[in-house]
């Protein structure tokens, strides 16, 4: 007896498998893994985004510019600050007035990029995956912030002596570790 396309697929155990959860890709890679897989980045990208977006809230409410609040004397204090430039606070100085669409323009490119680049790729080591969530929630979070108030509220200031680092939010921090991550995949990845 044949058996029609809309009726399940009982396996032993009596739990039901639909056929579609069976199907591979060319590569040989489970359709409903590929799935997870894209549900987990996704999951990674908003955790990246949410956790950005309310430690700026929670920055912006608690700690006023421009008040320093050390929580590691001699290494780490958390501050207020905006950041009309690019990462790291680059090009901030500049008074030019394409800087703002000049910088979302360039984040929507480069979101795009990543957006194309998972789901044109099937077949991504763990690393890459991880990486790749954690810039698309970072430069989420940023382009979301330069869309709405022209600027980011960076909070994170490391230092060591008289030497600071560039303060810096949470979106920076996943952008910058996300990007190791596919660095080093690139270097000592199969």
């Amino acid at each position: 007896m044949a058996r029609s396309p809309d009726r399940p697929l009982f396996n032993l155990k009596g739990i039901v498998e639909s056929e579609t959860q069976n199907r591979t890709s060319k590569i040989g890679v489970p359709l409903r893994a590929r799935i997870m897989s894209r549900i987990v980045m996704m999951v990674i990208a908003v955790a990246v985004f949410v956790a950005d977006q309310v430690s700026k809230v929670m920055v912006i409410h608690r700690v006023h510019d421009p008040a320093v609040v050390p929580v590691i004397p001699g290494f780490f204090n958390l501050t207020s600050s905006k950041n009309s430039g690019a990462v790291f606070g680059m090009f901030n100085d500049s008074a030019v007035w394409w800087k703002t669409p000049l910088l979302i323009v360039v984040s929507l490119a480069l979101l795009i990029t990543v957006v194309v680049l998972v789901v044109r790729t099937q077949n991504l080591q763990w690393a890459t995956r991880i990486g790749l969530s954690m810039v698309l929630g970072g430069a989420l979070a940023n382009l979301f912030d330069r869309i709405r108030a022209g600027e980011v509220e960076d909070f994170l200031d490391f230092y060591f002596r008289s030497y600071h680092w560039a303060t810096f939010n949470l979106a920076d921090s996943a952008i910058v570790v996300g990007t190791g991550l596919i660095i080093l995949q690139v270097i000592f990845g199969e």
